[in-house]
């Protein structure tokens, strides 16, 4: 029985034919659904309406139901391409003890010197930096090149071009640049507790796949994950000298 629906129905004085009536459905649903029976959503709402009350209120054992969205989870974008310019900027700006960049190129950020600046003056600030680009004769910079569809000479090109723009930070202090050969199933750009994950999806290019922004809340939060995988590509990278 629910018991719930039954008392909002007593306390707006309505009975289920005036229910039925009102959302054009056969008597005998509103009869199943006051013995226990869960409505379509969008009866369920449309009941709610009528009660003048929340869905939930009636159907108390959805909301127990629904998997909810960890508190870790900032923001999530459904391209690279819509986390807006100014967010990037104030995600490495915000930084105070540790900057990390693990991607294959991460030439949209290599090629913006306003960006590469904001860098450099964090880390002269005692920022540790790390960034940690894919080896450009790697094959696993050739097949995700062939992944993201535009083949394995061009996303081999992309990382060269990226480590140029970036071999000036190499001179700056608490500034290291590695380059790894690993498979990447994600980009990762980390300001202290605050991560970036530019997910990576076969035959999508890194610009239209999503952005999940995660903050880490402790050891067992999926943050940790990604910095854990993270920890171990830079310490079986190697060392870039340009």
């Amino acid at each position: 029985m629910n018991d719930n629906l039954r008392q909002a129905l007593n306390n707006a004085r309505l009975q289920p034919v005036d229910v039925a009536a009102h959302l054009a459905v056969d008597p005998k649903t509103v009869a199943r659904w006051l013995k226990g029976r869960t409505p379509h959503p969008r009866h369920r709402w449309a009941v709610a309406d009528l009660l003048h009350t929340d869905e939930a209120d009636l159907w108390p054992h959805l909301t127990e139901q629904r998997r909810t969205i960890p508190d870790e989870v900032q923001a999530i974008y459904p391209h690279r391409w819509t986390v807006p310019q100014a967010t990037w900027r104030q995600h490495f700006q915000s930084a105070t003890r540790t900057i990390d960049i693990l991607t294959y190129s991460g030439l949209f950020l290599a090629e913006d010197t306003g960006i590469l600046h904001l860098i450099a003056d964090r880390a002269r600030a005692g920022v540790k930096t790390r960034i940690l680009l894919g080896d450009p004769d790697a094959s696993q910079v050739a097949t995700r090149g062939i992944d993201e569809g535009v083949g394995p000479e061009v996303m081999a090109a992309r990382t060269r071009n990226a480590l140029v723009l970036y071999a000036h930070l190499a001179s700056v202090d608490n500034v290291e640049i590695r380059t790894h050969q690993t498979v990447l199933y994600n980009s990762i750009y980390r300001a202290d507790d605050d991560l970036l994950i530019n997910t990576h999806a076969y035959g999508t290019p890194a610009a239209q796949a999503p952005v999940i922004h995660l903050r880490a809340l402790g050891s067992s939060a999926a943050a940790a994950t990604y910095l854990g995988s993270l920890e171990s590509i830079w310490t079986s990278a190697k060392l870039w000298m340009g």
